[in-house]
Formats: structure tokens, C-alpha cells, sequence
């Protein structure tokens, strides 16, 4: 079986710490049970080869051998695959892992994303274009409510999934984004219990933390 290498900073400023995106890869390899290893890539400089293999300049991307991968929603189903989370016997299984690893990335975090950047900023102007993002967020939170009421994670068993979807719900409710979807606060709350997660966020807390004292 080939080497599985997940790439992240080799620092970060400490407002994003917890929440850099290979916090998902390594989630999901934890719950898979692979063994993997994290490469750090510079932060301040970020030249052709990161760009040959993220080409936006960001991480995570998966080494598995010779295979790059980057985006994670693409790096999460690879890792299930790897991980036989998909029966050959059951294509629906397959079918609603996926759909909703797009679900979360293209129906709710691109209405968090802006959210959640107005947040980190501090900028709390009440303009009408900033009421409309609030608007639309509230919509797509009010939609995630009405589908976790009734189910405790979206594909049936925990799945990659859940992963994308938690993660992504989780840094809304850092700035308590969450206070009026109790079914979508306990989901974060029941993913994030699992020690997959806290696993995988302590290990990347402990990354940046030497890194700082390497920079010390």
C-alpha cells in the first residue's frame, strides 16, 4: 500500500488554527484507521511546486504515491474509497456520501464562507448587502434543521459526509451561528465528539504550537 501524505502549513496565525482545512483529511483518516504522515509547506512563500499541486495556493492537497489530490470534498471520497467505506454491492450507499460531500461545500459553505469572513474580520456593518448574506445563511441553516431533525448523520452510518458537513457548520458556530438550529448544534456537537475529531484537532493545534516555538 502506498504512502498517504497530507499537506498543510507550516504555520499559521493563531485565529484559524483548528479549523485549516487539513483538519478534514486528517479527521477522515483517523475514522479510516490509515496510516498517513503530515508535510508542512512554507505559509509566506508559496511558489510553483505548491501551485503544481493546489493550483489556488492553498492546502490541503493528499499525496498517495504518485496521485495528487487537492479540494478536499475530491480528498475526502478518496480517503473513503481507500478506507472500502463503498460497497461495491451498494451504490446508493456511494450515491448519498457523495452527494452530500457536494451538499456541504456547495450549498452551505458557500453560504457560510462570506459569513464567516465578515466574522473574522470583526466587521459588523448592518449594510443591505451584508443583511442579504445573513438572509441567505439563515435559509440554508434553516434546510440543514429540517434534515437533521430527523436523522442522526445524512448518509445513514457516520461517512466522510458528515465530515465535510460538521466541519464545515462548525466554524459557524464559533461566532454562535448556530443558536437557532438546535438539530444542526447537536449534529456539530455529535461529530465532534467522536475521537477521530479530537484526535485530529489536537494533532493540528500541536503542529502550529511548535511551529511557534520553532519561530520563538
Amino acid at each position: 500500500m502506498t504512502e498517504l501524505v497530507v499537506t498543510t502549513y507550516d504555520w499559521v496565525p493563531v485565529p484559524p488554527r483548528g479549523y485549516v482545512r487539513d483538519l478534514r483529511i486528517r479527521w477522515a483518516l483517523e475514522e479510516a484507521g490509515l496510516p498517513y504522515r503530515v508535510q508542512p509547506v512554507p505559509f509566506r512563500e508559496r511558489g510553483e511546486e505548491h501551485l503544481a499541486h493546489q493550483p489556488f495556493a492553498q492546502v490541503p492537497w493528499l499525496l498517495d504515491g504518485e496521485l495528487s489530490i487537492f479540494e478536499t470534498g475530491a480528498i475526502l471520497l478518496h480517503v473513503a474509497e481507500r478506507g472500502g467505506a463503498f460497497p461495491p454491492d451498494d451504490p446508493a450507499r456511494r450515491a448519498a456520501v457523495t452527494e452530500w460531500v457536494f451538499a456541504a461545500l456547495n450549498s452551505v459553505e458557500m453560504a457560510s464562507l462570506p459569513w464567516t469572513l465578515f466574522k473574522f474580520s470583526g466587521d459588523e456593518t448592518g449594510t443591505p448587502g451584508r443583511k442579504a448574506l445573513d438572509r441567505f445563511l439563515a435559509l440554508r441553516l434553516d434546510r440543514m434543521e429540517a434534515v437533521l431533525a430527523g436523522r442522526e448523520w445524512l448518509a445513514g452510518d457516520f461517512s466522510v459526509a458528515d465530515i465535510a458537513m460538521s466541519d464545515v457548520l462548525r466554524l459557524i458556530d464559533r461566532f454562535d451561528g448556530l443558536a437557532e438550529h438546535p438539530a444542526v448544534r447537536a449534529y456539530v456537537a455529535r461529530a465532534t465528539a467522536r475521537p477521530a475529531f479530537v484526535k485530529a484537532h489536537a494533532d493540528q493545534m500541536a503542529h502550529f504550537a511548535a511551529a511557534d516555538a520553532a519561530r520563538a
